[in-house]
């Protein structure tokens, strides 16, 4: 079922928990909280003084980034103390050698975004369990969207399960890039040319909105180049959830050092795309 932007508006988060079906794990129910208690630190933030600064990379961080990601930070540590952590502004927790769980956070992915009042901006938690992605919590505060998955239960955004299209196609395909970090004329940037000619519709809507609308099939086909597994190891796993197929650009599975995705709806399309990134 197709979820509308009018009636994301019309969502209360606070139900999620009581909403989740049986069979979800007491990982998933500690997620959904903790991403509950930090879209309240956000939201509290954004009202106030973002106090700006740049990290080394000269990427922007706000002390609601910081303050969202120890509100995670406790509340997982609080209920599983023995599992490690993995966070954008905290970096990792000291026993990641010893636990086979690793939790990922991006406090706030799209801080440029946040901290021009552009809703493009998110919550992002998973978990690892030994290296694959088990689940995943999505929530974006200024659309008002709650979106989860954990293998074997499906994907859910705003208490309505997911399935993405069946588009298999390349021109039937709606088509949306969101980081391409490519050097100017290289290959790959004549491939995404050659796909934008070819399509349906091609966009770029970028971040956390792009993979909802995949999962909840509204876009069929997602390509991004310049990011890394705390932007999408939550959105991951909920496109696959809800049904599609999510690897990196070349095909490959998920791992801390994933820096590229390519996500469709079908394999069929994503073998196509494959096909045209890589000249084949």
């Amino acid at each position: 079922m197709n979820l509308s932007l009018s009636s994301s508006n019309q969502y209360d988060p606070s139900q999620a928990l009581a909403e989740l079906p049986e069979g979800c794990s007491a990982f998933l129910r500690t997620a959904l909280s903790a991403a509950l208690a930090a879209r309240q630190v956000v939201m509290q933030h954004l009202a106030g003084d973002l106090q700006v600064e740049f990290k080394s990379d000269a990427s922007p961080v706000t002390i609601a980034d910081k303050a969202t990601e120890q509100e995670i930070r406790q509340r997982l540590s609080d209920d599983f103390p023995e599992h490690s952590i993995y966070g954008e502004e905290y970096g990792h927790s000291t026993n990641d050698a010893e636990s086979e769980y690793l939790w990922l956070i991006d406090p706030i992915d799209g801080t440029k975004n946040f901290i021009r009042q552009l809703p493009f901006y998110s919550i992002q938690i998973a978990l690892m369990h030994r290296g694959k992605i088990i689940l995943g919590v999505s929530c974006a505060p200024a659309l008002n969207e709650l979106a989860w998955a954990e293998v074997g239960q499906g994907a859910w955004l705003n208490g309505q399960r997911l399935q993405v299209s069946q588009t298999q196609h390349l021109g039937q395909c709606y088509f949306s890039t969101g980081n391409l970090k490519w050097p100017p004329g290289s290959p790959e940037w004549q491939a995404v040319s050659q796909l934008y000619n070819q399509v349906q519709l091609a966009r770029g809507y970028g971040d956390y909105f792009t993979y909802h609308r995949l999962a909840n099939a509204q876009l069929d086909a997602v390509l991004e180049q310049g990011v890394n597994i705390l932007d999408i190891a939550a959105l991951a796993i909920i496109v696959r959830e809800a049904g599609g197929i999510f690897t990196d650009n070349l095909g490959q599975e998920l791992t801390l050092k994933t820096q590229s995705v390519l996500a469709t709806a079908t394999p069929e399309l994503h073998q196509t795309i494959m096909n045209v990134l890589h000249h084949a």
